[in-house]
């Protein structure tokens, strides 16, 4: 809930005049049944016609006052929640983008959508319901029972004996209700993944014809959201219906004591309907406070799971700019890592040196830990054992930001964003220029695709999709090579390209002068490399050139025959 106070706070003037002017609309409604009352006992009585229509002007204007105080209540109370549920999605996406790959996997993309939308929008509908509601419904309350006192001190008993078993009733449901609602969320989150899965995989379900699968799938979980929320929904329905019985019986008691009292000569008519309008605000306000009590209750169960994810430490931005100073060797130093909840390790024990300029080729099968190991480098993921060194440096000494400013990567899954092809290139470099554009372009074998595009200026659809795999390939290897890196990854970033390209493009890259690694299944795309690691689960089975391990590495030439006989 600090957070939420945190956002609140540029709002206070509107989170302080909002109740106020509530408390004002409150106090005209509070006066209203006194009026009533005295029109009664004194205009009706006594056949004053001017008294009352002297009080019925008096309640005129009390409404057009109760009418202007509500609204300026509501624009307030609107501003403070639109603007703190701004502010609370702004500070959840930086705290999102500062994440480390391990934090995002422990959470879940979905869990973060979740809490980017249905929490935070249900924190800006509590917090426009608390602004309105949480102060003018106890005033109204008290207030109303204060004033009954006023005009019978021993029907105003009634009221006494009311209200604590009211506030009982919305204690208990709260308290149960909070747990339950957390739970709902996590729901949420089930369906939230599901659908996501869905649309991003749509072409596989389509291709594999499931379908139906997908659909029980989602309708399980979908259908587990509903119970739920049935089971939440039924306890908190709950609410309402007590308040109700509870007001209803005070009723009868009211009008019994009122109509003995009135009876007597004790108090006039006027009073005992005066009393009934007081109970009847009382009943208004408390069913109006028990559903912001339910809302609340949602309220903080987002609020709490949006704590989480401000509360957890992102990665050190750090400052810098790249200090090539120290050179750009990489070492590798009896690196171990374990994902977290992996299991066993992915990598264990690997050692090796690539040298500034050299070409580093890294092969293996499905599953030996390829990407892994070059995630290590930009400190996507930490090592669990060993130490990783760029120029003799410890990457965990190196800044994040001047580590990945000297780093480049074209990941497995490329990805563009919509724009244009400058607009995507200057990501790796934003003050470059449209020449060194195109120089990159060219060096990654794209400048076809200006061409045939109509040059930077051409339109980049969501996602690249107006573009072919090969296509997007190239042009995220340009977008690595503006920036100039020390170090190039590219990780398996050229599986779309066909051999002439590929090979090209492997040449271009050889008078680059930067270290590059190489990550890729095929032979072909790594065998003019300086040196070739080859893994096998998670350990280096050999290294050194091609020649060197056609002539000593069993597992090397299994892989190049295979490949050599596919092409023959």
């Amino acid at each position: 809930m600090k957070h939420l106070f945190a956002c609140l706070k540029r709002y206070r003037i509107e989170a302080i005049l909002s109740p106020l002017f509530k408390l004002c609309e409150a106090s005209m409604e509070l006066v209203v049944p006194l009026v009533i009352a005295k029109i009664v006992d004194v205009g009706i009585a006594q056949g004053d016609k001017m008294f009352i229509v002297h009080a019925v002007l008096l309640l005129a204007a009390f409404a057009a006052l109760g009418v202007a105080f509500a609204l300026t209540a509501q624009y307030f109370a609107a501003k403070a929640a639109v603007g703190t549920s701004a502010e609370l999605r702004s500070r959840l996406f930086r705290k999102l983008e500062s994440f480390s790959y391990t934090q995002i996997d422990g959470m879940g993309t979905s869990s973060m959508l979740t809490r980017m939308t249905s929490d935070v929008n249900q924190v800006q509908t509590g917090v426009n319901m608390t602004l309105r509601i949480l102060l003018r419904s106890p005033i109204v309350v008290f207030g109303a029972t204060a004033l009954a006192f006023t005009v019978d001190v021993r029907t105003a008993l009634v009221f006494v004996a009311l209200i604590p078993f009211l506030f009982a009733v919305i204690f208990l449901v709260m308290k149960v209700c909070v747990p339950r609602y957390r739970a709902v969320q996590e729901k949420v989150d089930g369906v939230y993944l599901s659908t996501r899965e869905n649309l991003t995989g749509v072409r596989v379900i389509r291709a594999f014809r499931l379908e139906e699968e997908e659909k029980a799938a989602f309708s399980q979980k979908n259908s587990a959201l509903e119970r739920a929320q049935v089971r939440v929904g039924r306890i908190a329905s709950v609410t309402a219906p007590l308040t109700f019985l509870l007001v209803e019986l005070a009723v009868v008691a009211l009008i019994a004591v009122g109509a003995v009292r009135a009876g007597g000569g004790k108090i006039g008519q006027g009073d005992v309907l005066a009393l009934y309008s007081y109970l009847s605000l009382i009943l208004v306000e408390l069913v109006k406070f028990a559903n912001l009590i339910v809302t609340l209750t949602k309220t903080v169960s987002c609020a709490k799971r949006i704590g989480v994810v401000l509360d957890t430490e992102g990665e050190d931005a750090g400052g810098g700019s790249p200090d090539r100073g120290h050179g750009s060797g990489l070492s590798f130093e009896h690196v171990s890592f374990t994902y977290e909840k992996g299991g066993a390790p992915t990598l264990s024990d690997i050692t090796f040196i690539a040298a500034e300029g050299e070409t580093v080729g890294i092969l293996g099968g499905t599953g030996s830990g390829k990407t892994t190991l070059v995630n290590l480098i930009p400190r996507f993921y930490e090592a669990t054992e060993g130490t990783v060194r760029l120029g003799g440096r410890p990457l965990g000494e190196i800044p994040v930001a001047e580590l990945r400013a000297r780093v480049g990567v074209v990941p497995q899954k490329v990805t563009l964003f919509r724009g244009t092809i400058a607009s995507n290139l200057r990501w790796g470099a934003p003050d470059a220029t449209d020449r060194e554009l195109e120089e990159a372009a060219a060096l990654a074998q794209a400048g076809d695709i200006l061409e045939a595009k109509g040059g930077l200026g051409a339109e980049v659809a969501q996602e690249g999709r107006n573009f072919s795999g090969g296509q997007r390939q190239r042009l995220t290897i340009a977008r690595a090579l503006v920036k100039k890196p020390e170090i190039l990854i590219l990780d398996d970033s050229a599986s779309a390209l066909d051999y002439a390209t590929d090979a090209r493009l492997r040449a271009s890259l050889k008078h680059l002068g930067c270290t590059v690694l190489i990550v890729s299944q095929r032979v072909a795309a790594v065998m003019d490399a300086d040196k070739i690691l080859v893994l096998d689960e998670g350990r280096i089975a050999d290294m050194g050139t091609h020649d060197e391990l056609m002539e000593r590495c069993p597992l090397y030439r299994e892989i190049y025959g295979s490949q050599t006989e596919v092409q023959v």
